[in-house]
């Protein structure tokens, strides 16, 4: 330190001084506001970029949200239509069933009519047959009483005799 005591001067002290300060003048002049003026560029731009990434952060936020909001739709949805689709095949079946008993009961009415219009068809050709064979049988009976002449005028006189007139 004694050395740089020893060897100052003055004039060359004075004469740095005024070219550092016509340099920082100059500077200031010429380069500082282009320095400034790139500085304030690069900072809006990484400000730009982080509200940009911040914007973009809360879009993908909105779009998850908007995502799981029509995803619990369409499993509502999907829910939905499973339970309708319970519901109808619930009823396809039960109709179904109706519709089998109506036509078994159906069925067996028309079974029911037709025995019975048999049995009735039976019976009535039964009774022709009894009336038929009860007419033979009382033909033969009569042809066997009225041979004799005598047998048929005293079944004359008994007819006669039952028999009133009004």
């Amino acid at each position: 330190m004694e050395q740089l005591l020893e060897n100052f001067s003055l004039d060359l002290f004075v004469k740095q001084t005024i070219l550092f300060l016509l340099l920082i003048f100059l500077m200031v002049k010429f380069a500082w506001k282009p320095i400034m003026s790139a500085l304030n560029q690069r900072e809006e731009g990484i400000q730009g970029a982080l509200d940009a990434a911040e914007n973009a952060k809360k879009e993908m936020a909105s779009l998850q949200a908007d995502n799981e909001k029509l995803l619990k739709e369409a499993r509502a949805e999907r829910e939905a239509m499973l339970k309708e689709a319970r519901e109808m095949k619930t009823k396809m079946i039960d109709d179904a069933k109706v519709e089998a008993k109506d036509a078994s009961d159906k069925m067996v009415a028309q079974a029911q009519a037709a025995i019975e219009a048999e049995r009735k068809s039976a019976i009535a050709d039964l009774k022709g047959q009894v009336a038929a064979l009860s007419v033979e049988i009382a033909e033969k009976v009569v042809k066997n009483e009225l041979s004799d002449k005598e047998k048929q005028l005293g079944l004359v006189d008994k007819m006669l005799g039952q028999a009133t007139l009004n």
